[in-house]
């Protein structure tokens, strides 16, 4: 009451009946309709407020730093029987807007007065200030001229969006005792894009890392990778390791066992074997243009999922030569390695095909993917913000909450 005199006479029954019930349905986890960006926002109630936070990976390559945040909107009582609206967004404080709760899960925000949004140096200063929150840096100091043309790509798109936005609700997945590892959300390396939000979820023997945010070439709501628990790897030696043709070997090995499995569970005679492809450098299919998952080596019976992990030490790592790594400060022992496939695709989600990989399991809350084709390795970070009213109300609830924000990008 100190801090906000003006709450001094209001009832309590008008914050609940004018804020808190009225607003209930946009308390949890949503995702923006930003095009293939996405987004993570977290509506909570904060005192005698509700407000709108927007989730944002930490500076690129820095995955295991703590995830940024900033408020879009607020909803309180100014007065005893009407809520006010206000937009955060913008560097002019909190203005006058306005949320639309179209039904159960999805609302809109609108801004009323963009004029907050603007600043007195035009759009290149909004420019260089968005370039700093977003990527901790200038555009001087990005050298890679691929990486400044997807930057402002993505400050042009989304500046679009600045005034309306569009939210659809999601969920943590669930989580079950034989999970490998907890499921949740990760912070994960994707080349000139920066860091990405993926979620990583459990079905029965495979596992799926979805995007929540995104980029041109795999948009936000798609599969990014998918493990195969049946397939275990076993990796060579370190110095063996180091051997790029080495680990391919291995890796093609089990698609095929894989591949033949199939083929068998469809019904099928197995088709002969394929001839391995002869994998491209980033050169010549660019790391930071796509992405990609991870495959396994396995005996030929296929084991049954692995146990959750438990505390003890691993196997020596290192990445193989010429593969290569947006951070370098990667664990240098594992845990357990699988065979995975990853999305990967032209610029406009064109041409998407999956692809060879290897999922390497550090700990509890890291894990990498080896994109095989791409000599490239991404390294992923749990996210430990904790968030309230997110969980599915099933697992059915939560399967249909990955089909509908994979078929807005399809």
């Amino acid at each position: 009451m100190k801090i906000l005199p003006d709450y001094e006479h209001m009832e309590y029954r008008d914050v609940y009946t004018c804020l808190l019930h009225r607003y209930r349905h946009i308390l949890g986890l949503w995702q923006p309709d930003i095009g293939p960006y996405g987004g993570l926002l977290n509506v909570v109630v904060d005192g005698l407020f509700i407000i709108g936070w927007m989730y944002l990976p930490p500076h690129d390559p820095h995955v295991g730093d703590p995830m940024r945040f900033k408020p879009l909107f607020r909803i309180h009582l100014m007065e005893r029987k009407s809520a006010t609206v206000e937009c955060m967004y913008g560097h002019k404080g909190p203005h006058n807007g306005h949320i639309q709760i179209v039904k159960k899960d999805e609302f809109s925000t609108k801004c009323n007065q963009t004029d907050h949004h603007r600043m007195s140096g035009g759009r290149q200063e909004e420019f260089r200030t968005w370039l700093r929150e977003e990527w901790g840096r200038t555009l001087e100091d990005i050298f890679h001229e691929h990486m400044q043309e997807l930057i402002l790509m993505k400050f042009i798109y989304t500046s679009q969006y600045d005034n309306c936005l569009t939210y659809r609700r999601i969920y943590l997945p669930p989580s079950h005792p034989d999970d490998l590892i907890k499921p949740g959300l990760f912070k994960g390396t994707y080349g000139s894009h920066g860091l990405e939000i993926v979620m990583l979820s459990f079905h029965g023997p495979h596992a799926r890392g979805t995007k929540i945010t995104g980029d041109p070439n795999i948009p936000a709501g798609q599969q990014t990778v998918e493990i195969d628990l049946r397939y275990r790897i076993q990796l060579p030696d370190v110095e063996n390791l180091r051997n790029f043709n080495e680990l391919s070997r291995i890796v093609l090995e089990v698609r095929e066992q894989v591949r033949q499995e199939q083929q068998r569970e469809t019904g099928g005679s197995p088709d002969p074997p394929q001839e391995p492809p002869s994998f491209r450098g980033p050169d010549e299919l660019p790391a930071e243009d796509s992405e990609k998952s991870s495959n396994g080596a396995a005996a030929a019976e296929q084991p049954a999922p692995e146990q959750p992990v438990t505390s003890g030490h691993g196997q020596p790592f290192v990445l193989p030569v010429g593969v290569s790594s947006r951070n370098e400060d990667y664990p240098r022992t594992c845990r357990l390695c699988y065979y995975g496939t990853g999305l990967i695709a032209g610029h406009g989600f064109t041409s998407p095909e999956r692809t060879p990989g290897v999922f390497v399991l550090f700990d509890e809350d890291r894990f990498g993917f080896l994109w095989l084709e791409l000599k490239s390795f991404s390294l992923y970070s749990r996210v430990q913000a904790t968030f309230r009213n997110a969980d599915a109300p099933s697992p059915q609830a939560f399967d249909e909450m990955l089909k509908n924000i994979q078929s807005l990008t399809s």
